[in-house]
């Protein structure tokens, strides 16, 4: 039985921890420019090479191998080093000695939050939100044009980038109540102005 953890303890993230007071000055800069550049290398790489392998090989094989590193290698990246690099997010699972499985996400607090740059943020999440959307839609391309050697692939594209999406969207917005209740706020205000408008119409 798996459960779900939030931990909202601050996150150690290797030497980001600059003065807070450098960071209010280098907030729009890219303070990482080696995370952000690999946060987009790999998952672009698996894209350009699915797109291309036509091109760049007669070989299945050789192009399905070359996707799945790109995959697999953008998958422990992001998780491991550029969430917490770019946004002082990261997530993980581990297992307690009852065997019981446990989800935990965490996030920065208080001032360190000052220390995201907002050109980071930008790229990582504009990168994390695109590219399982790209997969998604080569999905419903591989079903339509019966190519279905290349399922598995996409399939694999969709679970490693979509897994990484979940787990970063659950340490920005918090656990799945919180995810409930900002859906239910949300739809309550929707109705909350129509009933108004509806109000002031009559």
């Amino acid at each position: 039985m798996m459960r779900l953890d939030d931990n909202d303890d601050d996150v150690s993230l290797f030497d980001a921890e600059e003065d807070t007071g450098r960071g209010k000055s280098k907030k729009t800069k890219i303070k990482h420019p080696v995370a952000s550049f690999f946060h987009l290398f790999f998952r672009m790489s698996a894209i350009l090479v699915y797109l291309l392998c036509e091109l760049l090989s007669s070989s299945f094989i050789a192009c399905m191998v070359t996707i799945i590193l790109f995959l697999s290698a953008d998958f422990w990246t992001v998780k491991n080093i550029t969430g917490r690099l770019m946004v002082g997010l990261r997530w993980w699972n581990q297992v307690d000695d009852d065997g019981k499985s446990h989800w935990v996400f965490e996030s920065r607090k208080g001032n360190s939050k000052q220390l995201v740059s907002d050109s980071e943020s930008r790229i990582f999440w504009l990168g994390l939100v695109v590219c399982p959307v790209i997969w998604v839609f080569f999905v419903f391309s591989t079903l339509f044009s019966f190519k279905i050697k290349w399922l598995a692939v996409v399939i694999m594209g969709v679970v490693l980038q979509g897994a990484n999406l979940y787990g970063y969207v659950r340490c920005k917005v918090g656990s799945r109540t919180s995810l409930k209740n900002m859906a239910t706020n949300y739809f309550g205000r929707q109705f909350l102005k129509q009933a108004m408008t509806k109000e002031e119409e009559s």
